[in-house]
């Protein structure tokens, strides 16, 4: 199993994580999955990094349908790293769970093991509430991708988003198709969404400053965490009163349920990108997957980052160099904290059969 997970300012903690930090910058430039190579940079931006990334790869389960398997990870936290962190350390363990209990991957699987990891997190939550209060506001996004065989699954809850770059056989053009579905309430539809789930609310989308919010509070309608808006019982003292509503919740505003979409792989699937929504406030799908095929894949989620600092940089009309100086804290008022996962795919993970050369761990 080879493992590659963010970890602060460490650098060759095991022998799997040999990641570089730069500043605010983590990299690690190329490192190789059971179905090709991959790509991982994190920059921080926030006073403290909220952003956590991961990616499994190697055996599974324990039975022969799926013996092989990449998962892949981008968990964007808010009010603090707890939840973020928690996800990181507890969903791929449930996953791996019931992927065994089950004899492979299927949406099922993916919809219990997000439960799961929430259950859990909000059992630490009621542990540490009278202590630690503020670890009720505390959420994550959670975006994940599961190759097994020659299928993808694509699980999101939260504005995080996956991009599938596919070429084009006549043009030798690379498409970017996005696979994911976001919650976030400045997209229409998630409004009137969660407007009908809460038809006796008439507060429950506000629009503070041309933003919309959730209860005037959180952009997401979906997440892991945030147990303020889950459960009346951390939406009370001693829970700080910026988070706190003036009535009751009687049932959860948010949800820890995630879309979840399948792909079969096509040998003209190339890579996928995998990012917070960092990214994809600076870049656009294509733009994102145009850099990616038109530059070396060794630093190529680095290379991405920079580009979204650049166009950062750009809308505020100074140089990157500048912006690059800027220390975090003040650095999120420019942009957000920004993880990026480009994972490529080897024209073998979508040929029947020959996808079982690959060895065990790599």
């Amino acid at each position: 199993m080879v493992r590659s997970c963010w970890k602060p300012y460490v650098e060759g903690e095991d022998g799997d994580f040999n990641g570089k930090v730069d500043g605010l910058l983590w990299y690690k430039d190329l490192g190789k999955h059971v179905y090709g190579e991959f790509s991982m940079a994190v920059i921080q931006a926030n006073s403290s990094l909220e952003d956590r990334c991961q990616l499994e790869s190697g055996p599974l389960t324990f039975n022969h349908l799926c013996p092989q398997a990449t998962f892949v990870g981008v968990y964007d936290g808010h009010g603090g790293s707890e939840a973020s962190q928690f996800v990181s350390d507890n969903l791929f363990f449930h996953l791996k769970r019931f992927a065994s209990e089950k004899q492979g991957v299927s949406e099922d699987v993916i919809r219990r093991a997000f439960y799961s990891t929430e259950e859990e997190f909000l059992s630490v939550v009621e542990k540490e509430w009278l202590s630690r209060p503020e670890i009720a506001s505390t959420g994550t996004c959670c975006l994940v991708g599961i190759i097994c065989n020659d299928m993808l699954y694509v699980a999101n809850a939260g504005d995080s988003r996956a991009v599938l770059g596919r070429e084009e056989k006549e043009t030798n053009y690379i498409e970017a198709i996005q696979l994911s579905v976001e919650h976030n309430v400045n997209i229409e539809t998630v409004r009137d969404e969660l407007r009908s789930k809460h038809a006796d609310d008439s507060q429950i989308v506000v629009a503070k400053h041309n933003v919309w919010r959730v209860k005037g509070l959180i952009q997401v309608s979906k997440s892991i965490g945030d147990a303020y808006l889950k459960k009346t019982e951390f939406n009370r003292e001693p829970l700080p009163l910026k988070y706190r509503l003036p009535e009751p919740i009687f049932k959860p505003i948010l949800s820890c349920e995630p879309s979840i979409s399948t792909h079969k792989l096509d040998p003209r699937d190339q890579f996928l990108i995998f990012a917070s929504d960092g990214l994809w406030e600076q870049l656009s799908n294509q733009e994102a997957v145009s850099i990616v095929s038109n530059n070396p894949r060794n630093g190529i989620a680095r290379r991405l980052v920079k580009a979204a600092l650049r166009e950062a940089a750009r809308k505020r009309e100074m140089r990157l160099s500048d912006l690059q100086k800027i220390e975090q804290g003040v650095r999120r008022h420019f942009h957000d904290d920004i993880t990026v996962i480009v994972v490529f795919l080897s024209p073998k993970t979508t040929h029947n059969g020959s996808l079982w050369d690959f060895p065990l761990s790599v």
